[in-house]
């Protein structure tokens, strides 16, 4: 028995080293030399102060602001802890009741639109935490935000393309735009009166 338990208690022991601690360190030190941004959190920083993650969305309800696709994280939305999809399939009545009630207040808050609202602004993403719009979806928004804060559509559209992804790697996925940076940019440039 003990010729038994001294290997395996060996082994147990080297393993335990190599990854709980060895193979940990090795990816964390990689990945913080390779790419700091990511390994950190990809956080967005803001007078020293970080103010979110571009990888994460954030809940934007004033009109002076682009909204975000809507949040399936739980009654708490856009909860990082809580990422995950509602489950809920296109034909579910309560599916169907949430996009109906999106598409009503996006049809109040915009009573000039009278295109098609972009899906992406009725619907959440697979982890209910998606931080980018379409360029549609930004679009529809932009007379909105525009008479907000009172400013001519070209600025905001201006800046809108200034703040445009493009496709990852120049061929995968659809430009798209990162709601809290397009928010930050246009605070930045022109700021609300207090």
């Amino acid at each position: 028995m003990n010729a038994q338990l001294r290997p395996a208690l060996v082994i147990f022991a080297l393993l335990s080293v190599i990854t709980g601690l060895a193979y940990p360190l090795l990816v964390t030190g990689v990945s913080q030399a390779t790419m700091p941004d990511q390994a950190n959190g990809s956080l967005v920083q803001l007078q020293g102060k970080a103010v979110g993650s571009s990888l994460i969305g954030q809940n934007f309800s004033e009109p002076q602001y682009f909204w975000g696709r809507p949040s399936a994280t739980g009654p708490m939305g856009y909860n990082a802890g809580g990422s995950s999809g509602s489950n809920l399939g296109p034909t579910n009545p309560a599916f169907l009741d949430a996009v109906k009630g999106r598409v009503e207040a996006l049809k109040k808050a915009h009573p000039n639109q009278a295109g098609a609202i972009p899906v992406d602004l009725v619907t959440a993403s697979g982890s209910g935490l998606d931080p980018h719009i379409s360029i549609a979806a930004a679009q529809y928004q932009l007379e909105r935000v525009s008479a907000a804060r009172k400013l001519s559509g070209d600025k905001v559209s201006k800046l809108l393309a200034e703040n445009t992804e493009g496709r990852q790697f120049g061929v995968f996925g659809e430009p798209r735009v990162n709601v809290l940076k397009l928010n930050i940019a246009l605070d930045e440039q022109y700021p609300l009166a207090k």
